[in-house]
């Protein structure tokens, strides 16, 4: 049958925060490491969705303890000001889930192009924030959602705004293929760190979420937003069977340093399994030259994480 959410190991004691959560793959994964025991954080930008989440997980799950902290990733002010607020002792779990799909072409209030600025910067700048307290939680982990769809854009160094010309999907795919090389930059300085902190990735695979109906809605394509929402309704696997991967690589022993994991058949629907990636995601120095790139950009350090000579 395979790994399910049944398989979560007991989360008693142990705090995760988890971006985006007021829906789809975020909300089912809070809502399954609380129902384990996890002290859970909504980091969402929206107050009232995600207050709304907080009432309907809580139904869900009477035992749960969640709380919902505000988290606007598209604005770098709103990120500095949630991990300066973040007031927990520990933190052992970070999610870095939120994110846009294929938007028409806008800027975050920081001036990076949205979907690179939502999908990879801003969760860069959270996570680093935020690492005093992972370094300082034992067996801590750090997991970023990608996308299969990373294979349709490797970033462009020169361009990483998208700047010289905009298409909405490479923009996409770009920004996911940041994501991964973020991951694999990160567990390679935890490692020379000998930090025993572990970073990971995951993906959905075709999961029936709001992601697909948001970039139509937004420049009113609603033929394209109806071709969406056919697509979820006949082809997606549910939200709650997206989240797995995710979930596996938050909690199961076997996970290691820069593991990639999705659905089990064809990398589009079923269990979590390990998940192939694209070869340029797992290029040191392109890792490490998007890596200072960010740091520039966001202004954002991660103290005590040298880069690893080549």
């Amino acid at each position: 049958m395979g790994w399910t959410a049944n398989d979560i190991p007991d989360q008693t004691g142990r705090t995760a925060v988890v971006t985006g959560a007021n829906s789809g793959i975020g909300y089912c994964a809070a809502r399954e490491l609380a129902r384990h025991g996890a002290h859970v954080l909504l980091a969402c930008r929206s107050e009232q969705r995600g207050k709304d989440a907080v009432d309907r997980l809580t139904c869900e799950v009477p035992s749960a303890r969640v709380t919902h902290r505000r988290l606007d990733l598209a604005d770098l002010a709103s990120v500095r000001a949630f991990a300066k607020d973040y007031s927990e002792d520990r933190l052992d779990l970070l999610v870095n889930n939120a994110g846009v799909m294929a938007l028409p072409y806008a800027r975050t209030m920081d001036g990076f192009e949205t979907q690179f600025g939502v999908n990879h910067l801003g969760h860069f700048a959270l996570t680093g924030l935020l690492l005093p307290k992972l370094l300082a939680t034992p067996g801590a982990r750090v997991v970023s959602v990608s996308s299969g769809l990373h294979v349709i854009g490797n970033i462009d160094p020169g361009d990483l705004n998208s700047e010289r010309r905009y298409r909405r999907w490479t923009a996409y795919g770009r920004s996911k293929s940041a994501n991964l090389l973020f991951i694999h930059e990160l567990a390679r300085r935890l490692r020379a760190a000998g930090s025993d902190v572990i970073a990971a990735a995951a993906h959905p695979g075709y999961a029936d979420t709001n992601l697909q109906t948001a970039g139509p809605k937004l420049d009113d394509r609603r033929f394209a937003e109806r071709i969406a929402q056919l697509g979820n309704q006949l082809l997606a696997q549910s939200p709650v069977t997206g989240a797995l991967p995710t979930l596996y690589a938050a909690t199961a022993a076997d996970v290691r340093p820069d593991a990639f994991f999705g659905p089990r058949m064809l990398s589009v629907w079923g269990g979590p399994a390990s998940s192939w990636r694209a070869p340029w995601t797992l290029n040191d120095v392109a890792a490490e030259r998007l890596w200072t790139a960010s740091e520039q950009l966001t202004d954002v350090r991660y103290a005590g994480l040298a880069a690893v000579t080549q």
